[in-house]
């Protein structure tokens, strides 16, 4: 369970420009572990580096040409095993189709360790990240969290976000009745969880925490059927996040008492969700 949610919920990065103030729609959620045994995990998410920083952007990193072979190894990973392992509770992302978004055409990749490990561990040693999801140090600290999900029962599956071919993003999309959050609210059955930071800098105080928030609980609610809700736990102290989440459609619920934090419990309801 986090201990507090990141800076990034707030997206705390500076403007790029003077009169452009950081944009409070982006946000993250936090990060929380899966029972018996909590993996370990942030206190919280993050978008990213603060000022100064010097915090390298995914930019360069475009996948353009290479985003289509990247979601059909995924596909063809799930068809060939019937169900991908981490689709035992939850159907593999890695299925789901792109997101038409006004920033873009966003999609959801399933993490293969060996691949994606660099750059994560990178985002993850972003003093901004760092302070609240707590996995900055040596690549396998990341690891060990990645891999704890991987080699799980499927209720959380890490996802890289990808943006018009970029990677800019991390996820987690969890079985929120199966986590130890559901031990503090009034689970439902097949509650879907979700956690963000955004990676880059430049992606940062444009409004994309919102979007992608919007976008990906619309997904979820698409493709897992059986899931009538959305929810995250942003920390109440930041009203930033909270703002961002009910800009995404999500409503507040109520205050709830975790364990490190005071929490604001937002949800995205399937049946209101063409309404808000």
């Amino acid at each position: 369970m986090p201990p507090a949610d990141a800076p990034a919920e707030s997206d705390t990065a500076p403007p790029e420009t003077a009169d452009a103030p950081p944009d409070p729609a982006d946000a993250s959620t936090e990060q929380a572990g899966p029972p018996p045994e909590p993996r370990p995990g942030p206190s919280g998410a993050g978008t990213g580096a603060g000022p100064g920083t010097g915090t390298e952007d995914t930019l360069d990193l475009k996948l353009t040409e290479e985003l289509p072979a990247l979601i059909g190894e995924d596909r063809r990973r799930a068809a060939a095993t019937g169900s991908a392992s981490s689709g035992e509770l939850l159907t593999d992302p890695g299925t789901w189709p792109g997101a038409t978004t006004g920033a873009g055409v966003f999609h959801l990749v399933p993490v293969v360790l060996e691949r994606d490990l660099a750059l994560i561990s990178r985002w993850m040693n972003d003093p901004a990240v760092a302070a609240f999801w707590e996995l900055a140090g040596p690549d396998s600290v990341t690891a060990d969290h990645i891999r704890t999900q991987l080699e799980g029962d499927g209720r959380s599956i890490p996802c890289l976000g990808v943006l018009d071919g970029t990677p800019m993003s991390y996820w987690e999309i969890y079985r929120a009745d199966l986590d130890p959050l559901a031990r503090h609210y009034p689970a439902r059955l097949h509650d879907t969880g979700i956690h963000l930071l955004i990676g880059g800098v430049n992606h940062r105080g444009k409004g994309l925490g919102t979007t992608l928030l919007r976008a990906v609980a619309d997904l979820a609610l698409d493709n897992l059927p059986r899931s009538g809700r959305v929810v995250a736990e942003p920390d109440l102290r930041n009203t930033p996040s909270v703002a961002a989440f009910l800009s995404a459609g999500f409503r507040f619920s109520a205050e709830v008492d975790l364990p490190d934090k005071r929490a604001a419990l937002m949800i995205r309801d399937r049946t209101y969700r063409d309404h808000l």
